[in-house]
């Protein structure tokens, strides 16, 4: 859905600035939402996009501002990301993440972490300290180490909520996606626009719930979960990685933009309802263009997501389509 508001400040344009974020896309059911969960989600939301929200009301830039409000959802167990990431098939955890600056397009990207707290951070460290993109495993932990990133014990990233989901997917066999039970796990992702004019996108996961350990999705694939340009928008996926991965999801909205002059709505709508839908694919995405305009599309049932532009008193926080 589109979150839209006028630049224009009485009779002189202000410089705009925006932000969105994500918890998540899939089967989220309303007769499964109680009052007491849905608050939970809003409170979290809010607190997210607040965080983000003050970096760039302070100065700051888009890509400090998707990088803390990524940290915040890692740091909290609602959210497929950080402290709250599923178990693999081998009861372990494999995290992914990463971030891009749309005005260099430098990138940092990690996976198959177990013992960092903050992927984001370390995608970042990535970015800054290296000719590299994508570090993976235990050579990425290691970097993480060398540049002062404590590592966490196993015990931190345990949630029994997670384990349980770990048991139920075992006794059928299968993986469980971000949202495609009860418990409501997901992806967590953010992009934004400063007072400069530059964006940024973000993203991190813990994967699908009873994975194959070594499988990596979208989330840390520039221009599959993650992309962002200046010249046209910043977005971040949710999903069904698989098909994000096959569609070239991210870096399509842009691509859209630029060669086909399509708008940030209508190429995200394409992206998510036309070409992801026609391989099968369930999810979501945010995005944000170099004016501030910010689109929310998904063809699940829900997705997690929230947004805060220039003109606004507080922001738009939403789960369902309506």
């Amino acid at each position: 859905m589109p979150c839209r508001i006028s630049s224009r400040q009485g009779f002189f344009f202000m410089k705009k600035i925006s932000i969105a974020i994500h918890g998540g896309a899939g089967t989220i059911l309303r007769s499964n939402m109680t009052q007491e969960i849905e608050q939970n989600y809003v409170r979290s939301l809010n607190d997210a996009v607040t965080s983000g929200w003050n970096v760039l009301t302070d100065g700051g830039s888009a890509l400090d501002a998707v990088t803390e409000t990524v940290r915040s959802l890692e740091d909290d167990p609602l959210f497929n990301a950080g402290r709250g990431s599923v178990f693999t098939s081998d009861a372990t955890h494999e995290m992914d993440a990463a971030v891009m600056d749309g005005l260099t397009k430098n990138a940092g990207a990690v996976s198959l972490v177990s013992k960092v707290r903050n992927p984001v951070l370390l995608a970042r460290l990535i970015m800054e300290n290296t000719d590299h993109i994508f570090l993976c495993g235990a050579a990425a932990e290691k970097f993480a180490e060398e540049h002062g990133i404590v590592p966490e014990s196993d015990e931190y990233f345990f949630t029994q909520a997670r384990f349980d989901q770990l048991q139920k997917a075992k006794s059928k066999a299968g993986i469980i996606l971000d949202h495609s039970d009860d418990k409501q796990l997901g992806t967590v992702g953010a992009v934004a626009l400063d007072s400069n004019g530059n964006l940024a996108a973000a993203t991190s996961t813990g994967g699908m719930t009873n994975k194959w350990p070594g499988r990596v999705g979208d989330s840390a694939i520039i221009g599959a979960g993650t992309y962002a340009d200046n010249d046209t928008c910043a977005v971040s996926c949710t999903g069904h990685g698989e098909y994000f991965m096959r569609a070239v999801t991210a870096y399509e909205v842009s691509a859209l933009m630029k060669l086909k002059g399509l708008s940030l709505e209508g190429s995200a709508w394409f992206a998510i309802h036309e070409s992801l839908a026609k391989l099968g694919g369930k999810g979501g995405l945010i995005a944000v263009d170099r004016l501030g305009n910010v689109a929310m599309p998904f063809n699940s049932e829900g997705m997690y997501r929230a947004c805060f532009t220039s003109g606004m008193d507080e922001p738009l926080i939403a789960i369902f389509e309506n």
